[in-house]
């Protein structure tokens, strides 16, 4: 193996915003995710969907000689191998932490940071040449909090306007699919929390609809821990009670992972290559902007929504909460990642007005001093989906021309929300977190009926803006910056909200 030593591309963190409490522990043993380059180039909309059995043989052919490098190169520093998953690309290691700072030319330190302590590093990996030649990321080295949760709680009494999860499905149309969506699984990404059998029976009976399988999948140090963390807990509620209105005979497989870019990125590989509980939907209600995000890490999540593509699974995500600016501070916009990959449907968020069954118009959420999130990418170009829609500039003058966030809306706003059992209590829930698993649902459906899961559905739903219910009305402005609603697409609430029935008939 070549001794000459290349920066791992991707691979610079800066250092953490939080204080130092001195080196890790030079024994402490660390479990890290290697992630090796996909094979093949792609575009966004160029993958046709071949399954997951093809798609690992093709993976068993082409990765064995790039997984044996990198291998090697372990033993090398006394390395253990704990996974070698071909089809993910992945090649888990663990060691100590001095023989993974040798190994990727690094230093690992402990923090203290209000979320709690972790350890994290700066700078930039290294690795012999043929072996960063191979590698896509290495995750798991810094253990920060990287992604928050896109929901706004409110007591029940104070959001008199909050439905139930399945009036709002049918507020907008949704097919009466017999069995809703049986046969069909639906996984939901989770970084945090738990899902209560209680809480879940309860909301079901409340909405007089048989609660849905729920299965709980750790991946990593994650697990079902409800109660632990409360605000998370209305995540994960707010998710499966969502998910399940829209389609409550699906499966819905709930992947609770660490909230590290490790932890994220392998969740949603997991459920990707997942052939036991076979999911052809994901819901993802967590991110966080842009430039918080290594090149690594968002190299590792993109190459894991390609092989979403592949085997049919579609990935809607939250646009997030924080309006234009994505909750960040200073004078700038930021649009939420992994919303933005344009292999993702980014969901932003509505206030709607109904009249008893009958949806009677819309507005873009911004309200309780949040708001969808949307904007134009500064990672991603527009995608060739795009192409006919006119995409503004982006609000950060100078910017070049970037992918259009969001792509599709739904309500959002606490005020006309969600009434979701947490903990034992009805709450009002809303965000952009509502979005994505109501959109996830819908798809459950859609794909019940098909030979073949949809996959990626950007071009069908561009080419048929009149599915969508308009929202024209609103902006997504923060201290200025930010957004308009108008006719046709926007960066505030996208194509619009699902004419339910009419966004299934373009997928029959």
């Amino acid at each position: 193996m070549s001794s000459e030593r290349v920066v791992i591309k991707g691979s610079e963190r800066p250092a953490p915003n939080a204080s130092p409490l001195g080196p890790a522990d030079p024994d402490d043993v660390a479990v890290v995710s290697v992630y090796l380059k996909r094979p093949e180039a792609a575009e966004p909309g160029s993958l046709s969907v071949i399954g997951r059995a093809a798609l690992q043989h093709q993976r068993e052919q082409a990765m064995t000689a790039p997984a044996q490098t990198v291998e090697d190169f372990a033993k090398t520093y006394q390395l253990n191998i704990v996974e070698r998953d071909l089809v993910r690309r992945l090649i888990r290691l663990s060691g100590r932490v001095k023989d993974l700072e040798s190994a990727f030319g690094t230093k690992l330190q402990r923090f203290q940071h209000a979320s709690g302590p972790f350890r994290g590093r700066s700078g930039a990996l290294s690795a012999p040449a043929e072996v960063a030649d191979a590698v896509e990321a290495v995750l798991g080295l810094d253990q920060r909090r990287v992604a928050t949760p896109k929901s706004i709680r409110l007591d029940l009494a104070a959001a008199p306007g909050a439905h139930l999860p399945n009036a709002i499905t049918r507020l907008y149309g949704f097919p009466a699919t017999p069995g809703l969506g049986q046969g069909e699984c639906i996984a939901i990404i989770e970084l945090g929390g738990g899902v209560s059998d209680a809480d879940t029976k309860r909301a079901f009976a409340a909405m007089n609809l048989s609660p849905p399988e729920v299965i709980a999948i750790s991946v990593g140090a994650g697990s079902n821990a409800p109660g632990e963390d409360p605000d998370a807990d209305g995540e994960v509620a707010l998710d499966v009670q969502v998910a399940g209105a829209g389609a409550s005979g699906a499966r819905l497989a709930v992947y609770f992972a660490p909230n590290t870019d490790q932890g994220f990125v392998d969740a949603i590989s997991q459920a990707v290559h997942d052939s036991a509980h076979g999911p052809s939907v994901m819901s993802i209600s967590w991110g966080s902007a842009e430039d918080t995000w290594t090149a690594q890490a968002v190299a590792a999540m993109t190459s894991a929504f390609q092989d979403a593509a592949q085997v049919g699974v579609s990935v809607f995500a939250a646009s997030g909460d924080g309006l234009a600016t994505d909750g960040q501070t200073g004078a700038m916009a930021h649009v939420d990642f992994p919303a933005s990959s344009p292999w993702v449907v980014g969901c932003g968020g509505t206030r709607l007005q109904a009249s008893g069954s009958v949806l009677v118009g819309e507005t873009v959420w911004n309200s309780h001093g949040g708001g969808t999130g949307g904007g134009i990418s500064a990672l991603f170009t527009p995608p060739e989906y795009q192409s006919a829609v006119k995409l503004p500039p982006s609000a950060n003058k100078g910017a070049p021309p970037g992918r259009g966030v969001p792509d599709v809306a739904s309500d959002a706003d606490p005020d006309t929300g969600y009434q979701v059992v947490v903990g034992g209590e009805v709450q009002a829930i809303g965000g952009t977190s509502a979005a994505a698993p109501l959109w996830s649902g819908l798809f459950a459906l859609i794909n019940q009926a098909r030979a073949r899961p949809v996959g990626q559905p950007h071009a069908v739903l561009y080419a048929n803006p009149s599915a969508f219910h308009d929202v024209v009305s609103g902006d997504n402005r923060s201290n200025g910056i930010g957004y308009s609603a108008g006719p046709g697409w926007d960066a505030c609430t996208g194509l619009g909200s699902p004419k339910g029935s009419v966004v299934a008939g373009l997928f029959g």
